[in-house]
């Protein structure tokens, strides 16, 4: 045999030798003669079972997501029998899939050997019918010599046929090998074969870089508010329940004053659990009477109107006493200036990113509402913005980030319809709906902390979760 031949006899050889190995080992390696993997349009998808959490995200100003903590259920761990299964077979399947590239790569250097031969084969073939049709015009030696040759190289066309047969039955088994891979890899992700120990490390450092991203953000802009959540009912269909926004993160005390006049009791809970089971603390009596239901708790001190007057009082739950009091000059009060519900609800003390502040209306400005912020230690009046919104036309309102948001009314179909930027002393009407569900507010105040408003709505006391709008800080922002 010439030397063409032998080589392709060794090429042969060693294809003989692959289809042996491929029929075989490699079904038995990833268990295809005796287990069938569904394909992709069968295979059953595993839900994500509830304890699954996010615990927070931050958006770009194009809504784009820039970070996000989502942490397992705590009872699912590498170390149970089908999560180590799974990992052994993933990782087999791994290894065969890097020995089927190797053979691969030597399989398509041989082929392509093979198919130059074969190419050079059939010019043969072809030149050999011209040569058979023109015979009478050449040697009879030569004719001979090349009808020896083809009659040699004949038996191996149908060789090459196989050839390329078996050269396209392991690219076959190599896609198949990848989309194996893939499904295990996806199962392996739905059950959380990885250490919970690596997964609980995973999460604790994105919380350290969502948090770090949270610092960068500016305050925001809202967009939409969702809820309520109805926590309990009790008391009248007017009143107030807080939660200090500067109090620390174990810090969860719960404050409750029913009704919006003839009342001096504060009742406290030591958290959201205990206010809803009714379990006090304790009970504060104030020494003076409050009006209307608009008080905010701020830096453990609680912020009110005294009764009949427009004098803010700064009350201590550490002391129990009243740490300062200070007249708002013009400010109306006892049903002069209300919110459309009345209520003695002249004055709105509130707190925010920034800081304390009291929404009340003037004679000076023609009713209108008048936003003042206040030193929270001595109560003076650090600056005003007059607006050109009615008080009396106001259902609600409160403040997010200097910025006062202003509801159309009290009853059923309120909506975020006003909005005032202390920044920069510009309004705007906008059209922000949240679902009264039953019917008359008489409460609304913002939780800058839990980035949710506090409501009192007909003797249900609520949560509302609020979108904000962000923009990340850069270093040139001073």
């Amino acid at each position: 045999m010439s030397p063409p031949l032998l080589k392709l006899g060794a090429v042969l050889s060693t294809m003989a030798m692959i289809s042996n190995w491929m029929s075989q080992t490699l079904p038995s390696l990833v268990g295809l003669n005796t287990t069938r993997i569904t394909t992709a349009d069968t295979l059953t998808q595993i839900s994500p079972k509830e304890g699954w959490q996010v615990y927070s995200s931050a958006q770009d100003p194009d809504g784009r997501c820039i970070c996000t903590v989502v942490a397992p259920e705590q009872n699912l761990c590498s170390r149970d029998a089908k999560s180590r299964q799974l990992r052994q077979l993933l990782e087999k399947v791994q290894n065969m899939s890097q020995s089927i590239e190797v053979l691969n790569l030597r399989t398509q250097r041989d082929f392509q050997y093979v198919l130059k031969m074969e190419t050079q084969m059939k010019g043969l073939k072809a030149k050999f019918r011209q040569i058979e049709d023109d015979r009478k015009t050449l040697m009879t030696k030569h004719f001979q010599e090349l009808k020896e040759k083809m009659d040699e190289l004949l038996p191996l066309i149908p060789v090459l046929e196989q050839y390329k047969t078996d050269a396209k039955l392991i690219t076959q088994f190599k896609e198949e090998i990848r989309n194996l891979s893939t499904v295990l890899t996806g199962i392996q992700e739905e059950i959380g074969a990885y250490d919970y120990e690596e997964l609980h490390q995973r999460v604790v450092n994105l919380e350290t870089r969502l948090r770090d991203c949270m610092k960068k953000l500016t305050c925001g802009k809202l967009m939409k508010i969702t809820g309520p959540i109805t926590v309990k009912i009790s008391g009248t269909r007017f009143g107030a329940w807080m939660t200090d926004p500067l109090a620390s993160e174990k810090n969860n005390r719960v404050w409750y004053m029913d009704s919006y006049t003839n009342n001096k009791i504060v009742r406290e809970y030591k958290s959201i659990a205990d206010f809803v089971s009714g379990a006090e603390s304790r009970t504060y009596n104030l020494p003076f009477k409050w009006a209307g239901t608009n008080h905010v708790v701020y830096n453990g001190s609680l912020y009110f109107n005294k009764y009949q007057s427009n004098i803010i009082i700064k009350y201590s739950f550490d002391t129990g006493r009243v740490l300062a009091q200070r007249s708002l000059e013009y400010a109306g009060f006892h049903n002069v200036y209300p919110y459309t519900w009345g209520g003695f609800s002249d004055i709105d003390l509130m707190a925010d990113e920034i800081g304390l502040w009291a929404v009340y209306a003037t004679n000076q400005n023609a009713g209108n509402i008048v936003i003042s912020q206040l030193n929270q230690d001595t109560l003076e009046v650090l600056k005003s913005w007059s607006t050109g919104y009615p008080k009396r036309s106001a259902g609600e309102s409160f403040m997010i980030c200097g910025t006062l948001y202003v509801t159309n009314s009290h009853l059923t179909g309120a909506k975020v319809y006003y909005s005032y930027s202390t920044k920069t002393s510009t309004y705007e009407y906008t059209d922000i709906p949240f679902h009264n569900q039953y019917f008359h507010i008489s409460m609304l105040d913002y939780n800058a902390r839990d980035r949710a408003l506090y409501a009192w709505n007909n003797g249900h006391q609520v949560l509302f979760n609020v979108t904000l709008f962000h923009i990340i800080k850069t270093e040139d922002d001073s």
